[in-house]
């Protein structure tokens, strides 16, 4: 029987399938090759004891050959010592890519959290094939050049890439990458958008054949840029004039030189009181410093309004304006940022950490209401008189202002004007009501309340109410009060003259 080569693609189509065959140590077992259970445990043991096996078949098929060209042998015996060799080929075949396959390993050898323009997040990964299909591991088992190439050992081929959270959702963009071929030696770059500010991530490798690693790493810093980038949880509020309110930041370090840092707010009015506070301890902060292995702090802006609005402090004109970190190292050199007035371009071209926010000056109306007197005595037939005075001592505007009265039964009123269109700022108007009781009242305290209530930008504003206290007195009687006089002196005059009398006897 005259032997054929295999050529080498009928050699690869038959190595992928002997890899899909799950049933590896029956076949083996059925060629007639000697088989250890512990080379599916040990598989460089398997793989020597498998070329050992190839190599005898080989040698075996060989010398068979040579004795059936000298007609020697049968050819049914030639037959059977190639069908051994070629089970053994197969299998030393299967015992070499099982070894190769299983020491296929993407390395993660650096990963740098960085921040890109616009205080966006970024991550780049650096990946390395530590594949064992080396020249060391060519030389400790000895295997032909032409088979070990052609098997491209040190060659891991379509590898997908991720970056997961701890809810195993994906955070990065785009959600995954594509490596074609990693070479051995020739590290591969993948660069990732953050969907989610992490410091320690997942990240996710999807093998061609199906396999998956997975594994958590905590993100290094890019240490060459020398800043600490500044975020704001809320970078726009409203304020109402003469109130205060907090900007809370998180600072991230990305430095290798400086580990202290100053923070300046850029283009805030002078009238804006500001300082920045730790919010753990509340210290106000001029500079602060990253302890070691700590990468993140968190630092409060607070801000106080003026009671009333000015030249640069706007009623729901926005303020923008910029907290900054600057390098200690640096301070001199960019000096002091609070009288000037920066542009975006300008401030980027500091190249500092630094965060845009915007502040939102409100007000809201209050009504009060002055009175001079409140308490008031008259007669059944005669009308009370009060005069008011209505301020608008708040920081906007009111519209509609509105006096009202509570009035006892059957009294009636006159409010002069009822309703003020509008009161500004600090504006005051006198209001006139008159109350009359009806012509039965009965004498005695009554009680008037006095209601105000207007609108400002759109919201409703109640002012303090005030109370008038009227006494009614009843009306004097002539001539009961003169009978009374005439009994009384009458009574003293009889009292007189019956103690005269009394004293004669």
């Amino acid at each position: 029987m005259k032997f054929v080569p295999i050529p080498s693609s009928i050699l690869a189509l038959a190595v992928a399938v002997s890899l899909l065959t799950p049933t590896l140590p029956d076949a083996r077992a059925q060629s007639g090759t000697f088989y250890n259970q512990r080379d599916d445990t040990y598989p460089l043991l398997g793989l020597k004891r498998a070329k050992e096996a190839y190599e005898t078949a080989r040698t075996d098929y060989e010398r068979q050959k040579t004795l059936f060209d000298k007609q020697l042998i049968s050819g049914q015996t030639l037959d059977q010592a190639f069908r051994n060799y070629s089970d053994a080929e197969v299998n030393y075949q299967q015992s070499l890519l099982a070894v190769l396959f299983e020491q296929q390993y993407v390395v993660i050898s650096q990963a740098v959290k960085y921040q890109s323009g616009g205080n966006r997040k970024r991550v780049r990964l650096t990946l390395e094939n530590s594949t064992s299909g080396t020249a060391e591991f060519q030389k400790l088992v000895g295997i032909e050049d032409d088979l070990f190439r052609s098997l491209q050992p040190d060659v891991i081929n379509n590898v997908y890439v991720s970056l997961l959270n701890d809810d195993n959702a994906i955070i990065s963009q785009p959600y995954e990458q594509k490596i074609d071929r990693l070479l051995a030696g020739e590290p591969g770059y993948l660069d990732f958008g953050l969907l989610q500010d992490l410091d320690a991530i997942t990240v996710s490798l999807l093998y061609s054949d199906g396999s998956q690693q997975s594994r958590k790493i905590y993100l290094q810093k890019d240490a060459s840029v020398n800043i600490a980038a500044v975020q704001a949880e809320q970078f726009s509020q409203e304020v109402e004039l003469g109130g205060s309110t907090d900007y809370s930041t998180t600072l991230e370090l990305f430095s290798g030189v400086s580990n202290t840092f100053k923070l300046d707010v850029v283009n805030l009015p002078a009238e804006i009181t500001r300082y920045f506070l730790d919010p753990a301890t509340s210290n106000r902060l001029s500079q602060f410093q990253f302890t070691e292995g700590a990468n993140t702090r968190q630092a409060s802006l607070r801000v106080f309004l003026p009671e009333r609005p000015t030249g640069d402090v706007r009623m729901d004109q926005a303020i923008s304006f910029y907290a900054v970190a600057i390098p200690r190292e640096r301070i001199d050199e960019i000096g002091d940022l609070r009288t000037r007035t920066m542009t975006a371009e300008e401030i980027q071209a500091l190249n500092v950490g630094y965060v845009r926010l915007e502040l939102v000056p409100r007000g809201i109306g209050e009504i009060l209401v002055r009175a001079p007197q409140l308490f008031h005595t008259i007669k059944p037939n005669e009308t009370v008189s009060v005069n008011v005075e209505v301020v608008n001592e708040g920081t906007r505007r009111l519209d509609n202002v509105r006096i009202e009265a509570d009035l006892p039964l059957n009294w009636t009123d006159v409010i002069e004007p009822d309703v003020i269109e509008q009161l500004e700022i600090n504006q005051e108007q006198r209001v006139g009501l008159n109350f009359t009781p009806p012509a039965d009242v009965a004498p005695g305290r009554y009680e008037i309340r006095i209601r105000t209530s207007s609108l400002s930008d759109d919201q409703p504003i109640e002012g303090e109410d005030k109370t008038v206290t009227i006494q009614v007195e009843q009306e004097a009687n002539i001539f009961g009060t003169l009978l009374l006089v005439l009994v009384i002196v009458g009574l003293v005059v009889g009292i007189v003259i019956f103690g005269i009398r009394l004293s004669r006897r």
